[in-house]
């Protein structure tokens, strides 16, 4: 099933995407416009391609093949003018631990050539925001996942980014500092920008995502609004183990032992 984006302009458009690991494909041949101004989910089970995918189209891994597109720069044609509208959490994100909060904001924004302090200024208002400010003088060492989380995002929103792509950002993440996350980013996404965010978690993607593309064996395998995505089904869930093809113990498979007397 896929589902066409009609007239809406496409923040990120990939074409023919591949990579291989020696002699494994982890993906194979991604086709995929994403629409400007939503909150888009990539899906998938665990091996997906969902992360390979993903630093492909942000500039961190050189596909084998295909071209990758982001607000009409190309990605690997113009990797400087790409990366400048994008922002990037990625998954098992590395941070400059010895620098405090505040400090990483402050040479994060003058890395990407904002002015002094208009560096500060964002600085204290994401922090505020983040619930970090409390924090901002403590070393980044010293964080607890959940925080290594925001000041992360707070990184890569200092730039005011066109497209912001988050790899599994509530992985780990504590109840509160998830609601803060996603309230920072539904603010985000309501003034226009896009979300690109990867999960295997269905039912945090159907609460948050207006439109979204399931992964599964390095193929786009739907893509669409999130309710024609689901079509018919009393999920999305329920839609995504049926398309990407899930079962579960089949007749004459038995765990019989499991849970058993002792």
């Amino acid at each position: 099933m896929a589902v066409g984006l009609g007239t809406t302009s496409a923040a990120v458009r990939i074409e023919g995407l591949w990579k291989r690991f020696g002699e494994q494909v982890a993906v194979a041949g991604v086709d995929l416009e994403i629409p400007a101004g939503r909150f888009v989910g990539l899906v998938g089970p665990n091996g997906a391609g969902k992360t390979t995918t993903l630093s492909m189209v942000t500039g961190l891994l050189r596909p084998d093949a295909g071209r990758v597109e982001i607000a009409g720069h190309d990605v690997w044609a113009d990797p400087a003018a790409a990366k400048a509208v994008i922002g990037v959490l990625p998954e098992g994100l590395r941070l400059f631990e010895r620098l405090s909060g505040r400090e990483l904001l402050a040479y994060t924004g003058r890395l990407r050539g904002l002015p002094g302090p208009e560096v500060d200024q964002r600085a204290t208002q994401l922090l505020d925001v983040l619930d970090l400010a409390g924090a901002q003088h403590k070393l980044v060492v010293d964080y607890s996942t959940g925080m290594r989380k925001k000041i992360g995002l707070a990184a890569a929103l200092l730039h005011n980014p066109e497209v912001l792509f988050l790899d599994e950002p509530f992985e780990g993440v504590d109840p509160v500092s998830a609601q803060t996350i996603r309230r920072v980013l539904e603010r985000y996404t309501a003034s226009g920008a896009t979300v690109v965010f990867s999960s295997h978690v269905m039912e945090l993607v159907e609460s948050l995502c207006s439109w979204v593309a399931v992964l599964a064996g390095g193929r786009i395998r739907a893509h669409g609004p999130v309710a024609e995505v689901r079509g018919e089904a009393p999920s999305l869930q329920d839609a995504f183990l049926e398309l990407v093809g899930a079962r579960g113990l089949s007749e004459g498979q038995t765990l019989d032992w499991l849970g058993g007397a002792r």
